[in-house]
């Protein structure tokens, strides 16, 4: 029986030592919003396949201007020919069999260089080489978006470590109180309902510290996996350095929108696609001419007469030309609709600038009203402290309730949560207003 009890607890014990040496150690970085972007850039998943699709882009252009290159193509055969059947006597009767050479081979090589196709290759290239610009644009935006994100998660997680630090302050000083309630309890000074709702207080702060703690891991491994930093590491974010302000008008920014807007550079080059695919199309309704040469080795020559049973080679080039009569109707309604998406686009174009004009004003004004709630916010702090020591000293000379310490005391430290959170809510806005700009 001592065997197998001794058994189980060193199996227990095997199993804790391993489960210890698969969880991999927690490690700590500083990490600037900077540095943070930076990473974002190279490892964030989202940003890898923008890349690999203009990879795809690029490809695309090479293949199209390899177009302009001759068609150049070789073809063999090899055939058994039967006798020849004639029916002097009509096909009802039997036929006179004439023998013929059995064997039959060719090689033939050809060649086709494009002249003149009505600059339909000419356009698709610059169909190509723009759709390019336009997956490019796409890259910029994505890297945008993404900074924009990390840098919400990254205040957020800094926001959550700040509330941390004034929570364990708060908890400190709210210890202190609570000690000191307990002393003058235990000389009859207060009653026992003030020493109950202090310790009540204390549990909540320590609950609420606990759902902070949370908050930074859940935080922390979503930072890291944007990043793409192993999920263990607690990053420490740098304190960002103060001094927003509104420098410049709404109309300066307005008009950096309109140039570096990423939405209004993807609607120019989407429009400049359905023109180039109107012309496209329009090219098909124009003559082909073109250069071809063709050479061939054959057996039997039976292609001009005298014919003969031997190996002959025959070759030609010259000037080719061509003409599509059905694409005057096959393409009419194909023309129109690509001219009627031409107008659709425009307006699509219009309609975006419309959308940057409501987002930068909206940015602009919000990080205006957050600058002004940071203001609020410090003188809110300024009292919300001078309250806290009066009702502080008055409830120790027995002036003032405990009720009215502990909201005081709540009073103050949700003031410095406002300071903090309109801090960062500030700097996240000025970045929301650069992203809008496309200047992030």
């Amino acid at each position: 029986m001592k065997r197998c009890i001794r058994a189980i607890l060193l199996g227990i014990n095997l199993i804790g030592v391993t489960q210890a040496q698969t969880i991999p150690p927690e490690t700590h970085q500083t990490l600037t919003l900077t540095e943070a972007w930076q990473k974002a850039e190279q490892y964030n998943k989202t940003l890898q396949e923008q890349n690999l699709r203009i990879q795809i882009s690029h490809e695309k252009v090479q293949d199209t201007k390899s177009e302009r290159l001759p068609e150049i193509g070789a073809s063999t055969q090899y055939a058994r020919i039967t006798n020849l059947p004639i029916y002097e006597r009509g096909i009802l009767n039997t036929p006179t069999q004439y023998p013929v050479l059995h064997n039959m081979f060719q090689l033939k090589t050809e060649a086709y260089f494009n002249l003149y196709e009505g600059k339909k290759l000419q356009t698709k290239i610059k169909n190509e080489e723009t759709e390019h610009e336009r997956v490019e644009i796409q890259k910029e935006e994505s890297v945008s978006q993404v900074k924009l994100r990390v840098a919400a998660v990254y205040l957020d997680l800094q926001r959550s470590l700040i509330f941390k630090d004034l929570t364990l302050k708060n908890i400190e000083e709210a210890e202190k109180r609570l000690t000191d309630i307990r002393e003058l309890h235990k000389n009859g000074v207060v009653i026992r309902s003030d020493l109950l709702r202090a310790e009540l207080q204390l549990s909540r702060q320590k609950m609420a510290l606990r759902e902070i703690e949370n908050s930074i891991a859940i935080t922390s491994q979503k930072l890291n996996l944007m990043i793409g930093l192993p999920e263990t590491t607690t990053i420490q974010p740098v304190a960002l350095v103060e001094g927003d302000s509104l420098s410049r008008s709404y109309d300066s920014y307005l008009d950096e929108a309109f140039d570096h807007a990423h939405l209004l550079r993807i609607s120019e080059k989407e429009q400049e696609l359905t023109g180039l695919r109107l012309k496209e199309l329009q090219a098909d309704n124009k003559p082909k001419v073109g250069l071809f040469a063709e050479y061939q080795y054959g057996y039997p020559q039976i292609t001009f007469f005298p014919y003969t049973g031997a190996l002959y080679g025959f070759g030609m080039g010259g000037l080719k030309a061509s003409y599509s009569l059905s694409s005057l109707y096959h393409n009419k309604h194909k023309i129109q609709a690509a001219a009627i998406d031409v107008q659709r686009q425009e307006v699509i174009t219009s309609d975006r600038q419309d959308q940057v004009k409501q987002a930068v004003k909206e940015a602009y004004v919000r990080y205006g009203e957050s600058l002004q709630r940071i203001q609020v916010a410090e003188l809110s702090i300024k009292q919300a402290t001078e309250n806290y020591r009066i009702v502080k000293n008055t409830y120790f000379n027995q002036l003032a309730l405990l009720t009215d310490l502990i909201d005081a005391d709540t009073q103050l430290l949700q003031s410095q949560y406002d300071l903090a959170a309109a801090r960062l809510t500030a700097r996240l806005q000025y970045y929301q207003l650069l992203h809008t700009t496309g200047n992030l």
